[in-house]
């Protein structure tokens, strides 16, 4: 007679990488992690958000037992992605989850719900649905922040193609100043000045706060 086992790999580490030495590449690596990250985290909540709603409805006609193992591998693999992306971002290698495995002797009903019985595979679940906001939030601050900067240093090559009607109010004017060409370009790039000053650490922080999500 033959019993099914589960067998609980042991934790292994990426390979280490080198942390980027200058503020430029790290900035770099920054906003490609959270700009590439935030589509991966809304397919990964809609994937899981869907497979669990649609797994928990149809139980009953056990059409949901093996979405739901389908649903929990998705998270699984989604999650896997967001962990290849962590040690250029947080500079040291990031050790990969122990998930449950059936031992080689498990029947198919068991290999079946061995995710159900591994909370690695629940935690991953619960990963992409608590990033989901915290990626759109570090993804819209992100391109905001590039945008600004970009727009007010480079404001000087296109302000003659903006209409600058008598009726309109741009910010300047509403702030006091004098309307004209001079003062507009002035006042966008000392704005995309500090913009960009601020940048690498406005962009380090959300990339860190998602970073340590991506963690568990």
């Amino acid at each position: 007679m033959t019993t099914d086992t589960d067998v609980l790999p042991t934790m292994s580490s990426a390979a280490p990488l080198p942390r980027p030495r200058t503020r430029p590449a790290q900035l770099g690596l920054d906003t490609a992690y959270v700009l590439l990250g935030s589509p991966v985290a809304v397919a990964a909540f809609v994937v899981v958000i869907t497979g669990l709603a649609v797994s928990a409805g149809t139980l009953v006609v056990w059409v949901g037992v093996p979405l739901l193992t389908v649903t929990l591998m998705a998270a699984r693999g989604l999650a896997t992605v967001e962990r290849a992306q962590l040690p250029a971002v947080l500079g040291h290698p990031v050790p990969s989850p122990a998930y449950r495995r059936a031992g080689p002797e498990a029947g198919p009903v068991t290999r079946l719900m061995t995710p159900w019985r591994d909370p690695q595979s629940w935690l991953d679940a619960l990963h992409a649905v608590v990033r989901f906001p915290v990626a759109i939030f570090s993804f819209v601050v992100t391109v905001t922040f590039w945008s600004v900067a970009l727009a007010g240093l480079t404001y000087w090559a296109w302000d003659w193609a903006l209409p600058h009607s008598p009726d309109d109010y741009e910010l300047p004017e509403l702030l006091g100043f004098a309307d004209t060409a001079i003062t507009r370009i002035a006042f966008y790039a000392v704005v995309g000045i500090v913009a960009a000053g601020l940048l690498p650490f406005v962009v380090r922080g959300v990339a860190l706060v998602q970073a340590q999500l991506g963690r568990v």
